[in-house]
């Protein structure tokens, strides 16, 4: 559910600058015009809070389905396995229904004192007012708006361009993984022609 991609959010820009900045200054004065613009810094930055604090509410959910989906088979009968999945489907819905705002919300209450904290130290006035005017710049709105559309097109050839390798990577990873588990006698000792002697 965690994806990286071309769409550089107003937070991950910031956070990148001001680890930048870490090592080049030291704390810069605060002044009244400096904390409106970090205010404002921190509204352009709440769609990338938003989705850090939802990634991190998933993750765990995601990892809790995979092991359900491997487990299913083989401690459900198979007549009810359909209807114990929709069960733990709904169940994982209502944890996301009520993690997800709880953590989206406390994120948003610990930004001004985390990161707009960082940001102000970090900082100057004059520093904050560019990547105020560049993040809501049309230019830059424009820019997320083609993100999608500029990683489909690294992903389509990027697909077409590794297919064969990655997958005949995953078919030795699979048989060597299959090797290990004791599964590969199934694949080889039921071939009669791997089981032939040689030279007869």
């Amino acid at each position: 559910m965690i994806q990286k991609s071309l769409n550089t959010t107003a937070l991950s820009l910031a956070l990148l600058l001001t680890t930048t900045a870490a090592f080049a200054q030291a704390p810069a004065p605060s002044t009244p015009a400096k904390k409106e613009l970090v205010t404002r810094l921190l509204k352009l930055q709440q769609p990338g809070i938003e989705a850090m604090s939802r990634a991190m509410v998933e993750q765990p959910a995601a990892q809790m389905l995979d092991r359900a989906a491997a487990a299913l088979p083989a401690r459900i009968a198979p007549d009810k396995q359909e209807a114990v999945a929709k069960e733990i489907e709904a169940d994982t819905k209502k944890y996301l229904d009520e993690a997800v705002p709880l953590v989206r919300g406390r994120a948003l209450q610990l930004a001004p004192s985390t990161v707009g904290t960082v940001i102000e130290q970090k900082f100057s006035e004059d520093e904050l007012r560019k990547i105020v005017t560049l993040l809501e710049s049309p230019e830059y709105a424009k820019y997320l708006q083609l993100s999608g559309e500029m990683q489909q097109a690294l992903q389509v050839r990027l697909v077409a361009d590794t297919r064969s390798n990655i997958e005949t990577k995953l078919r030795t990873l699979e048989q060597s993984i299959g090797t290990r588990l004791g599964l590969s006698a199934t694949a080889n000792g039921n071939n009669p022609a791997a089981a032939k002697p040689a030279g007869k």
